[in-house]
């Protein structure tokens, strides 16, 4: 069993054997192998072959280990084409178990804090057990979990295609640096029994049997790693990188929040950027530029590839045609001219027949292609839609790969708005001047696809002033590409919880904001042509547009429901701190889950506390447990932010707060609905300011 977990994993681009004779991995007169482990640089086994201490590597006569993580290493690569972060393939740490005393099973939390590597989304959070909901506790991630069932009813009655008999498998959120896992009984009783939860980057483990998980105690696991360290890691490449042009490198920083990528440098603008943005670096990846294959952190590393020995690798009629150059090719059209006179008239009209015949054949190829993902993507299915009369969604619109390959710049990565677990969002330009924001998906499971074509036509039917708009899609490429309306003034999270003096919230602000951010939920629960459940209403998802209206956004989890559904019975999905306490417990998503999860950012906008506090004490970490206990215990005026108490009446922030306490509510019957809950803001504005009631569409 333990061999069929450990698979190796397909690095794109994985330097091949061949290459590491040619060039080198490993700094000069470093070892460059432990126990069939490549050891490339930054990562170094003696003293003075690693960039960073986080890097060294301890080779023994186990294996290879990463000293600082204490991580046996079973194989480490360099995406040479990707600005994402590389990877090292180790043996995973603990399985966690529920019970202490499953006494064979290896027991412990993997913490990676204050490290470069974080667990790769590309892993799968797997749980063993009875009728156990278990989920990743990280207070900076998004809840993450799945339910494992033995009962065959609730298997039987579970919509939810990620729970299973015994087991169930999960995926885990972008940035994820520590593993711990928390385990609750699906029928509010005592757990018992042994339940295992573990990461790997296998899909579906074969596993027959708790006592076969006992016996192989591990399973591999995936971690991504950047450079972070300024004294020991970025300025000691800065002299390999001196005067090349073999190398490109992808630079993040942070200003106001925003996280900007600069590729394709040369020596001396690479200098010139990390001189400019010292103190704003947060991290750096670097690879060989197009046409060069290597390690890039080596001043010899990146080596030339000759594109005219394989023709894969370049588009000439023939090898003839063809002449290597640094970084490149070139096709000699005028080489090939004088042969084809010189044969004769007849050869040179084969040879121009050839071409016509190349460019043909590539053009169907190109086509067929496209044709492929198109119904892969599900494209004809949304295209019966389209011309269905059932479906009002004569705006909806059919992109093609070519409009937004060029209103991105073909999707250059300086262009990126944003990136999370449901794909990378870029800023496109359409060709009638429209700024737009697509999102590229990661994947799309197709045995959902009628899912996710049915929730493209729903959504592009909402037509609601604080909901931001789908324009179209396009589903000719690898992966679907959905076109939004660009909001350009960033999240409310970032003006209520970063300092942005040049736009302070006022209190008739933040009660506008208020009115429209219900507006729009109650427009999504009831006043839709089927009602749609957000699923993750969070500040981080609420945009200001150019006159700070608020915008709902990010609809990647959300879900349909016919009309005679009071409920969907789904995967734990949402995020600390805004998750319904109900929906955690039962697996089962209402409208009154959207409601407490508005009921937090109302508290948000109270406060201007965090969702989620490690400063706060253990029974109030939770902001909406601190809300709700101060206005118990009298004292929530002692926690409202100096601008509401500046600003706001007295008897107009405890309305605001009575309401917010009743979104809270434990018992989901409780809570009001999101309509009643948009009259009341509604009347508190025209009861307290005198102004009108706002309108919603």
């Amino acid at each position: 069993m333990a061999l069929q977990l450990v698979i190796p994993i397909n690095f794109l681009l994985l330097l091949s054997s061949g290459l590491a004779e040619a060039a080198p991995i490993a700094k000069p007169g470093c070892t460059s192998v432990c126990k069939n482990v490549r050891i490339p640089y930054p990562f170094g086994i003696q003293s003075g072959c690693y960039m960073d201490p986080w890097f060294e590597i301890v080779c023994n006569g186990t294996g290879a280990f990463l000293k600082k993580i204490n991580m046996e290493v079973l194989e480490i690569a360099l995406d040479g084409r990707s600005s994402s972060a590389e990877k090292v393939r180790v043996k995973g740490g603990s399985i966690i178990s529920s019970n202490p005393n499953c006494t064979s099973m290896r027991s412990g939390v993997m913490n990676l804090k204050g490290s470069p590597f974080t667990f790769s989304y590309n892993n799968y959070f797997v749980s063993f057990g009875c009728n156990v909901t278990a989920t990743i506790a990280d207070t900076d991630q998004q809840v993450v979990g799945c339910k494992s069932l033995c009962n065959t009813s609730l298997i039987n009655g579970a919509r939810n295609s990620s729970s299973g008999f015994n087991h169930c498998i999960g995926l885990i959120p972008d940035g994820l640096q520590v593993f711990n896992v928390e385990f609750a009984s699906t029928d509010n009783k005592v757990l018992g029994g042994c339940n295992y939860a573990y990461l790997s980057e296998s899909s579906r483990p074969e596993i027959k049997s708790i006592n076969t998980m006992e016996k192989l105690g591990f399973a591999p696991v995936l971690l991504d790693w950047q450079i972070y360290n300024w004294t020991n890691g970025w300025r000691v490449m800065l002299d390999s990188f001196n005067n090349r042009r073999d190398f490109r490198c992808y630079i993040s920083y942070s200003t106001s929040s925003s996280i900007y990528y600069y590729s394709d440098f040369d020596a001396k603008s690479f200098h010139n950027t990390i001189s400019k943005h010292y103190d704003e670096i947060s991290s750096l990846i670097c690879n060989c530029a197009w046409g060069y294959e290597g390690n890039p952190y080596l001043s010899a590393g990146c080596e030339d590839i000759n594109e005219c020995e394989d023709p894969k690798l370049n588009h000439c009629p023939n090898k003839w045609d063809c002449q290597n150059a640094k970084g490149g090719y070139s096709c000699n059209k005028k080489k090939m001219i004088i042969i084809g006179f010189g044969a004769s008239l007849g050869g040179l009209s084969l040879v121009v027949s050839i071409w016509w015949l190349y460019k043909v054949i590539k053009r169907r190829s190109e086509i067929k292609l496209k044709k492929k993902f198109f119904k892969r993507n599900g494209g004809l299915l949304l295209q019966q839609q389209l011309s269905s009369s059932e479906h009002n969604v004569q705006n909806t619109k059919l992109f093609s790969s070519k409009e937004l390959d060029t209103a991105t710049d073909q999707f250059n990565e300086s262009r990126i708005l944003g990136k999370g677990g449901q794909g990378t969002v870029y800023k496109g330009m359409l060709t009638d001047g429209r700024i737009v924001a697509i999102k590229k998906c990661n994947i799309v499971d197709e045995g959902n696809l009628e899912q996710f074509i049915n929730e493209i036509i729903i959504l592009s039917q909402i037509n609601h002033r604080n909901v931001v708009k789908l324009l179209g899609c396009c589903l000719e490429t690898e992966v679907p590409l959905l076109v939004y309306e660009f909001i350009p003034n960033g999240t409310l999270s970032q003006y209520l919880h970063e300092e942005i003096e040049e736009f302070p919230l006022t209190w008739n602000m933040r009660l506008r904001i208020a009115i429209e951010v219900a507006g729009a939920l109650s427009y999504l629960h009831s006043a839709a042509s089927l009602p749609i459940y957000h699923r993750d209403i969070k500040s981080t998802n609420i945009l200001l547009d150019d006159k700070y209206r608020a915008k709902v956004a990010d609809f990647g989890t959300s879900r349909t429901v016919a009309i005679d559904q009071t409920h969907l019975t789904t995967l734990v999905y949402g995020t600390f701190g805004y998750l319904d306490p109900e929906y955690f417990q039962t697996s089962q998503f209402t409208e009154k889950s959207d409601v407490y999860s508005f009921g937090v950012v109302l508290v948000e906008l109270l406060t201007r506390e965090k969702p989620v506090s490690l400063v706060r004490t253990q029974e109030r970490r939770s902001l909406a447990t601190y809300f709700i206990l101060s206005m118990e215990e009298g004292f929530l005026f002692d926690i409202l932010d100096a601008g509401v108490k500046n600003e706001g009446d007295i008897q107009e922030i405890m309305v605001v707060a009575d309401l917010a306490k009743r979104c809270l509510e434990l018992n989901g019957k409780r809570r009001p609905t999101m309509r009643e809950v948009t009259k009341e803001l509604e009347g508190v504005r025209k009861t307290f300011n005198g102004q009108e009631n706002c309108e919603t569409i």
